[in-house]
């Protein structure tokens, strides 16, 4: 990055034409590649998941969660347990895989499923606010209530698809993350936030996309923000 910083970036040509056998050998052969999930062990039998999912499409997918939403829902409900499904990320399919959770429209059937209130979502901003289309300031004003958790993070999203993520700073990214904080004040959101991601930042030893210095410095960014809604609701600031 220019700050000198490093992040997780998604070069969309390439992962067009990129095969499923191609990404497991890049990944296992290298050290550094250690994202969650791709533990050696789930990436022995990755080739086993492409070949359980090659006949399954989006119509599938739903139809087996609904499956599963029925069956666990009214346990959830009667612990006061809150179901928060993630949006795929990226919001589209990939590697010939099926993606459902993926904007406004899978929100609402999602909801046409069950109308539990533990048939909730995370609503993450830089999971489904990669695809431009998805305005997550509309997001978070129509579905907080919704929203038990909130993973809060921005990216930058350029003109050929690709995108990378950022610090949480609204003029960093894409997102408009203000006005997302601003919606959740407004609404007096009282789930949990987390400050999701960022870059790699002062030579920290962690994963691409999970220290802890660039998220320390984005839950006060974000505190900001709040501390700066709540002031102007009482008139502290002008």
């Amino acid at each position: 990055m220019e700050d000198g910083s490093t992040a997780l970036f998604y070069e969309k040509a390439k992962v067009d034409t990129l095969e499923p056998q191609d990404l497991i050998r890049t990944v296992t052969e290298a050290s550094d590649l250690t994202l969650p999930g791709w533990e050696p062990e789930k990436m022995d039998r990755i080739s086993e998941l492409f070949e359980a999912y090659k006949t399954v499409d989006e119509e599938q997918l739903w139809e087996n969660l609904e499956i599963f939403l029925k069956e666990i829902l009214p346990v959830a409900e009667a612990c006061g347990i809150k179901m928060a499904i993630h949006p795929d990320d990226p919001p589209w399919s990939i590697f010939g895989l099926p993606r459902i959770i993926t904007g406004e429209p899978s929100y609402e059937k999602l909801i046409s499923i069950s109308d539990s209130p533990s048939n909730a979502f995370t609503m993450c901003t830089g999971s489904m606010g990669a695809n431009p289309e998805n305005d997550m300031v509309q997001v978070a004003k129509k579905y907080a209530n919704r929203s038990p958790f909130s993973h809060i993070r921005n990216v930058k999203i350029y003109e050929n698809g690709d995108f990378v993520e950022t610090s949480h700073h609204t003029q960093d990214g894409s997102i408009n993350i203000q006005g997302v904080v601003e919606e959740l004040n407004k609404q007096n959101y009282s789930g949990y936030v987390r400050p999701d991601h960022g870059r790699h930042i002062w030579g920290e030893d962690c994963r691409p996309g999970y220290g802890l210095y660039d998220r320390a410095l984005g839950i006060m960014y974000l505190l900001g923000l709040w501390d700066a809604y709540e002031a102007g609701k009482s008139g502290g600031v002008s």
